[in-house]
């Protein structure tokens, strides 16, 4: 098996696999969705909440808030020495004060105030209630690891998703440079370069083959590789990309060591 990165930006990488099938892909893209642990709101306490909003779906609200994962320093609660009752190494606690004068103040995600500086809202600027005047919030929030299996709210990722790798062939022979297939493709993936046809970027070609509609029958052909993907994985901010899909990698490998070793004891 074989990984090259094709682009890496902010929360999201685009990365190439050879050498496996669709059903290896299939189960990475949902390693990641469920497999993998991240940090989110799980338990809230309201001490005080004068806003119009109920408790319960502020509660809520902050339960989606991506938050900032340190896999390292935190454990899932069933792994914990403290059987999950909640302690430092399970848990970590966050706070919130607000409290409007004589004109209406947002609540944003950034006016948590965590007590661990590595785990804090992945995003500041996410609205969580509007506190007309002389109203007033306090809320403590507990936040811990979870994975996709028990809640959508503990995925790190946004977006994962994977296409087979598409080929794209012309035939010079039948091909007569009508320029049919440069104005009709959508992602630009021809073009006519000292009066031959030529294609680039083939990567991004989502073989909907409307050039191939346009063309003359034979003069150009889309196929795909059957053993290599195209993957596309976008973080909530909660991990980086690719600490995504090397923890998703290395709990794969882990499930199908524990399933070859089942096997064998049969």
């Amino acid at each position: 098996m074989d990984i090259m990165i094709i682009h890496r930006q902010d929360d999201v990488i685009h990365f190439l696999v050879e050498g496996i099938d669709v059903a290896f892909a299939n189960a990475l893209r949902r390693t990641m969705l469920t497999r993998v642990p991240a940090m989110a709101i799980d338990e809230v306490l309201v001490l005080e909440n004068t806003s119009v909003m109920y408790d319960e779906i502020l509660a809520h609200r902050l339960g989606l808030i991506p938050l900032i994962t340190d896999l390292e320093s935190y454990n899932l609660p069933q792994d914990c020495d403290c059987e999950g009752k909640g302690c430092s190494l399970c848990q970590c606690t966050l706070t919130l004060e607000k409290e409007s004068g004589s004109e209406d103040v947002v609540v944003y995600s950034g006016d948590l105030v965590s007590q661990d500086p590595k785990v804090n809202p992945s995003t500041g600027e996410i609205p969580l209630v509007k506190l007309a005047p002389n109203q007033r919030l306090i809320i403590e929030a507990y936040a811990r690891l979870g994975t996709g299996l028990e809640n959508a709210k503990f995925q790190p990722v946004s977006t994962v998703a994977y296409k087979y790798v598409p080929i794209v062939e012309v035939d010079k022979d039948k091909c007569t440079k009508c320029e049919a297939c440069v104005e009709v493709c959508p992602k630009k993936i021809f073009v006519i370069d000292k009066d031959t046809l030529a294609t680039q970027n083939t990567l991004d070609c989502t073989m909907c083959e409307l050039c191939v509609q346009e063309c003359e029958p034979g003069a150009i052909t889309i196929g795909s590789k059957n053993d290599a993907f195209l993957f596309k994985v976008e973080s909530s901010g909660a991990l980086a990309p690719e600490a995504i899909v090397e923890n998703a990698a290395d709990t794969l490998k882990k499930r199908i060591r524990v399933s070859l070793d089942f096997v064998g004891k049969l």
